[in-house]
């Protein structure tokens, strides 16, 4: 006990300054030194394994040297917890998207689960993965976490979850039949002109980009309106920059020239349109005017357009916006948008380490606001509602299929 409590105390002393190699090397050296059982001494000891001992003594013998910033040989040390489990991946997406059964190419994807909870079930089933595990593999997984609190918006209506999973079955048929779908939105508007926008930039210090002292602009001033397409199969984004009202005829006009510069090449032999958007807005669920240029474009396109709109309150899970407009706004974070050329070329720019591809134009042409629709006009569309939420779920068909 003696020879153990000297080690100990050297270990002591010594431990703060030592690294891995160093550490083994140094126990091997004092195990050699106490002959037949030095081994199991000093792992008693210091607490080393003695596989760790061994290894060390091997490194005397053989003289081992290793490179500048290495402590052991190249693939050398215990596994990571995600090498060893090598199915926990799939796991945990069967927790995060059950609906899809943790299907790597699923369209819909979103969690409203912490780390800590998916770490604990997976712990429950028998995996070894803590919060810090679960968030790396996730962001690996092409995964956006969201805390609960701030994913839920206002009250939930009673059909939610139910809509989640008709729309998830339906875009996950569209893609087995190789047909197109987007995800579409109005990122909000931006003033153009030498404002502040939110974000910081690397600047030399104390010399921070004087910008406006105050972004409460007249009607006089430009202002930018993002229309953005986000093609989930190909994972492309599409953005038409509108300088006139954020209507329902923009936002289809934005859907016809994908359409014409992307869409058409991609899809050639295209027989249905998918989109998914929200229920508000420009491309909202109970707009006429909307449904009415749907047709109009439908008519042209000589093919079926479908829509699918999300739940009110759920906006956040449209893939539009953490696909695309969350990457764009990072992308030009704390620089004034002070022309519309700026604003194309920062959309025009924007990548991701998953591939993504963003194109950008600007629109210049008039959409005047208050343009209604008749009942007439309504009834004159070739609309068809789907059995299951009719209101959300419908799809316009050519009038003159020719």
């Amino acid at each position: 006990m003696e020879v153990e409590e000297l080690i100990r105390t050297k270990y002591e002393a010594l431990g703060p300054s030592l690294n891995e190699m160093s550490r083994r090397i140094w126990a091997a050296t004092e195990a050699r030194a106490l002959g037949y059982g030095g081994v199991s001494v000093v792992a008693r000891a210091i607490g080393i394994s003695r596989n760790s001992i061994i290894a060390g003594q091997r490194d005397i013998v053989n003289g081992t040297r290793f490179p500048e910033g290495r402590v052991r040989i190249s693939g050398g040390g215990r596994k990571a917890n995600a090498e060893l489990q090598p199915d926990l991946r799939t796991e945990l997406e069967k927790l995060v998207e059950p609906l899809t059964r943790g299907d790597p190419e699923s369209p819909l994807r979103w969690t409203i689960k912490s780390t800590r909870r998916l770490a604990e079930e997976l712990a429950r089933k028998g995996y070894k993965a803590g919060a810090r595990l679960v968030a790396s593999l996730l962001k690996g997984l092409g995964y956006s976490l969201q805390g609960n609190q701030k994913t839920l918006e206002g009250k939930q209506h009673p059909d939610r979850n139910a809509q989640f999973e008709y729309i998830n079955e339906r875009v996950a048929k569209q893609l087995r039949n190789a047909q197109p779908v987007i995800s579409v939105d109005t990122k909000k508007k931006e003033l153009i002109g030498n404002y502040a926008n939110r974000g910081t930039q690397w600047q030399k210090a104390k010399n921070p980009r004087k910008v406006n002292g105050h972004d409460f602009p007249g009607p006089d001033v430009p202002r930018a309106h993002p229309y953005g397409i986000y093609e989930i199969k190909r994972n492309e984004g599409f953005v038409n920059v509108g300088t006139d009202h954020d209507t329902a005829t923009f936002a289809v006009a934005s859907i016809r020239a994908w359409w014409k510069k992307q869409g058409a090449k991609a899809y050639p032999k295209a027989r249905r349109l998918l989109i998914t958007a929200d229920a508000g807005g420009s491309n909202g669920a109970r707009l006429r005017l909307w449904k009415w240029e749907l047709q109009r474009l439908a008519d042209e396109l000589q093919f079926t357009i479908s829509v699918s709109h999300f739940p009110p309150g759920t906006s956040k899970w449209n893939k539009v916006e953490h696909r695309l407009f969350s990457y764009i706004s990072s992308n030009w974070r704390g620089e004034p948008l002070s022309d519309y050329e700026t604003v194309v070329n920062l959309i025009a720019k924007t990548t991701t380490t998953t591939g993504l591809k963003v194109s950008c134009r600007l629109d210049k042409k008039k959409y005047p606001i208050g343009k209604k629709v008749s009942k007439e006009e309504m009834n004159s569309l070739n609309l068809v509602r789907d059995e299951f939420h009719g209101d959300w779920n419908y799809s316009l068909r050519p009038r003159n299929k020719k």
